[in-house]
């Protein structure tokens, strides 16, 4: 185990050890049933609070989401420890009232945790895709763009200028639709990038105007999608 994590761990269990060291030299352990259970509710509260990171979705905005996450549960715990204390303070006799409000507290830090991870969810599921939209047009247009220097013929390579010059300016916004023929094209370039290092005019034309066909069916039916 690094020593890092090490660290991390001793850090999270000085709460535990300093809280609990206090409540039994102070109150020993003869206590009614409320007192247990803001007792139990105040280590549920720091529970949340340490495995919080795991309950992140990773992406480009992990460290947004987290500090979303960690927020609620952060505010959650202090609430909690400052009304469990108080709880335990006065000891009621009525632990029936103080449960009541406890599961009450920790449903509606639930609500909102779990909201806020659906929110992060739908977040990171447009940047993904927003991100994949970006992806395409660049690294096809990087592919191609990097081929035209190893092409010596002047007619195969302008028609491999008119796809670059097609995909470059194709719309970065793209359809859940269009993917699996954003795929293919990509294939398709790879497949180009083969033929040109076999020098072959005829193959090289012949597949360039077929990509170009293929990015400009992709743009025409985006545009109608739009």
């Amino acid at each position: 185990m690094k020593k890092v994590n090490v660290l991390w761990i001793i850090l999270d269990l000085i709460f535990l050890v300093v809280f609990n060291v206090i409540f039994f030299i102070l109150g020993g352990t003869g206590h009614k049933t409320s007192v247990w259970i803001s007792y139990a509710f105040i280590h549920f509260a720091y529970l949340m609070v340490i495995i919080t990171p795991i309950l992140i979705r990773e992406g480009k905005n992990a460290s947004l989401f987290g500090f979303t996450l960690y927020s609620v549960s952060a505010a959650y715990f202090l609430f909690e420890f400052i009304i469990g204390t108080v709880f335990i303070l006065v000891s009621l006799d009525n632990y029936k009232v103080l449960l009541s409000v406890q599961i009450a507290i920790a449903g509606l830090y639930g609500i909102i945790l779990i909201s806020n991870m659906i929110a992060n969810e739908y977040t990171a599921d447009a940047e993904e895709e927003r991100q994949y939209q970006i992806e395409y047009v660049k690294t096809a247009s990087i592919k191609v763009k990097g081929l035209l220097d190893r092409i010596n013929d002047k007619e195969a390579r302008k028609r491999v200028e008119k796809v670059y010059d097609a995909i470059y300016s194709s719309p970065v916004n793209s359809n859940a639709n269009l993917m699996q023929m954003e795929q293919k094209i990509l294939e398709s370039i790879d497949e180009l990038e083969g033929i040109v290092s076999t020098g072959s005019k005829e193959s090289i034309t012949s597949l360039a105007n077929t990509l170009l066909s293929a990015v400009n069916e992709r743009n025409m039916r985006l545009r109608n999608m739009n």
